[in-house]
């Protein structure tokens, strides 16, 4: 199968880095194409990064057309998530999403590690969203810039687990969901160090994409998720209509 891998902002080390946790969780033969927008912000870190980011991935959408199997949006904020499905009928998940349900199924209770604490309330509403608020106990944020992963090495390690240990201490959670797809590759060694399952949204999401397409599974066309309207698209946005 094609799966495409949608790094929502514009930092291709971090591309790279993601695309590599996904073809790491990939079985043979899934062949993952990662790609990031043309334009938009170098890191997510609130509302105004995300509303632009949301544009990048429809962008991405559009240009892939019918060439993929599923799709993936690396980002824990699920931005595009909705107007992706519109946009394919392949399945497209959302890192935040995914990991979720993921921990759901494994634990009574999950806490959030992620990253900026400003951005701990855009990872509350998509809970209350997907209707996980009860299952969640607690968001907590370790306030390194999602670029800082990138070579945080030691130290970012050390500051996420610190954060996870007083979250599993302070909610009395079962799991722990990791908050931004760049803490991806530090998914093992924490789960090692906590003792308790770690779930990283990117390689949930790309075994959750694989499962559905191998059920045969594919995005409604009814209602909402119907195709976008055909009508003209003014400005830079012009080849993206429909």
């Amino acid at each position: 199968m094609k799966l495409l891998l949608i790094n929502p902002n514009t930092t291709a080390a971090m591309t790279a880095n993601i695309a590599e946790a996904a073809r790491a969780a990939a079985s043979p033969g899934t062949e993952v194409l990662a790609v990031q927008p043309s334009f938009g912000p170098a890191s997510i870190e609130g509302f105004f990064d995300e509303a632009i980011a949301t544009a990048g991935v429809a962008e991405q959408m559009r240009l892939a057309g019918d060439g993929i199997d599923a799709a993936v949006i690396a980002c824990f904020g699920d931005p595009g998530l909705d107007a992706a499905r519109e946009a394919t009928r392949a399945p497209v998940l959302g890192i935040a999403e995914a990991a979720f349900h993921v921990a759901s199924m494994i634990a009574t209770g999950f806490s959030v590690v992620t990253t900026m604490t400003r951005t701990c309330v855009i990872a509350e509403h998509l809970l209350h969203k997907y209707g996980f608020e009860r299952r969640c106990r607690g968001v907590h944020g370790t306030d390194i810039p999602v670029l800082a992963l990138e070579d945080g090495g030691l130290a970012s390690m050390a500051q996420i687990e610190d954060c996870a240990r007083e979250a599993l201490a302070r909610d009395r959670s079962g799991a722990i969901v990791l908050g931004c797809a760049g803490m991806a590759g530090l998914c093992a060694a924490l789960q090692q160090k906590l003792g308790v399952p770690v779930i990283d949204g990117v390689a949930a999401a790309v075994q959750l994409a694989q499962a559905l397409h191998g059920l045969g599974l594919k995005t409604s066309a009814v209602g909402d998720y119907a195709p976008p309207l055909p009508k003209a698209y003014t400005g830079w946005a012009a080849p993206l209509g429909w």
